[in-house]
């Protein structure tokens, strides 16, 4: 791994969980860009969550777009409740806080057994809410396991890094989609892979961007170049298959769900939808 990507993303995990704002220092090194834009990490590289229906963006800095996920080694599953991005089919604005974010369009539309309490082994979501939920891939030789540190073990040089994206609504229903169906596969004689990534929810949307979670913001950026695959569709999930995948000892040690960072709205921050 190059000096300069493994110190990035060093920065980017200790960071995400400090609160600091020593990212605020990508945005005072002078240029034009920093000068138009006061205040926003516009040296960061393209940044992510985003309107997935908005493919506007002034954002040019270019990296290579990772390969499909099929060719690249699974790394790490985690989800984030309420949608991190907004989408034709999550667009209902929740608040602005670390727990806000997205919900799917059809929240309001849940029926009393729908929205029936089920207590269980993964934390911090319920019937009724809405999570996003990220299949982390990457070009390393690298085992699936715990955070974003799991993608990029020492040695590797120069890691391209992609994550596919489905936000779901969680339901107390059976008859809803397994998310033990979705969990990390194995490997094989290819790629590590999870058992399924849904295919029914769109065509979805290829951008880049950054990793997320509520420690950045537009002045408080991510260093890290990601390649992002968003499904423009929620699907139902059962909320008890939550609940067995954290039960049954996952890889990744995921028993609880993550906050979200708030929509990337400033053009200079956003990559132009191809």
């Amino acid at each position: 791994m190059s000096r300069v990507f493994r110190s990035g993303l060093a920065f980017a995990i200790l960071f995400a969980g400090s609160g600091g704002t020593a990212a605020q220092e990508g945005a005072s090194d002078g240029g034009p860009e920093a000068s138009a834009s006061p205040g926003l990490c516009v040296n960061m590289g393209p940044q992510t969550p985003r309107d997935i229906g908005n493919a506007f963006g002034l954002n040019l800095e270019s990296f290579p777009l990772a390969p499909p996920a099929n060719r690249m080694n699974l790394c790490n599953i985690h989800t984030h409740t309420n949608a991190e991005h907004k989408g034709p089919g999550f667009s209902v604005f929740v608040s602005d806080a670390d727990d806000g974010g997205y919900a799917c369009n059809g929240t309001g539309e849940l029926s009393a057994a729908d929205l029936a309490p089920a207590e269980g082994a993964y934390k911090g979501v319920k019937p009724g809410d809405t999570i996003e939920v990220h299949w982390v891939h990457t070009s390393c030789d690298a085992t699936p396991g715990e955070g974003l540190g799991a993608c990029v073990p020492e040695g590797c040089e120069e890691p391209l890094l992609r994550v596919e994206a489905q936000v779901f609504l969680v339901v107390n229903d059976p008859g809803a989609l397994d998310f033990t169906a979705m969990g990390y596969a194995g490997a094989g004689d290819g790629p590590h892979r999870a058992k399924l990534i849904p295919a029914t929810t769109g065509e979805p949307v290829l951008f880049r961007g950054s990793t997320t979670g509520p420690s950045y913001d537009q002045v408080n950026c991510s260093p890290v170049r990601v390649t992002w695959n968003v499904r423009p569709q929620c699907a139902r999930l059962d909320i008890n298959s939550l609940h067995r995948w954290a039960a049954q000892g996952n890889v990744f040690n995921e028993t609880k769900s993550h906050g979200v960072r708030q929509l990337v709205t400033a053009p200079e921050l956003l990559a132009p939808i191809e």
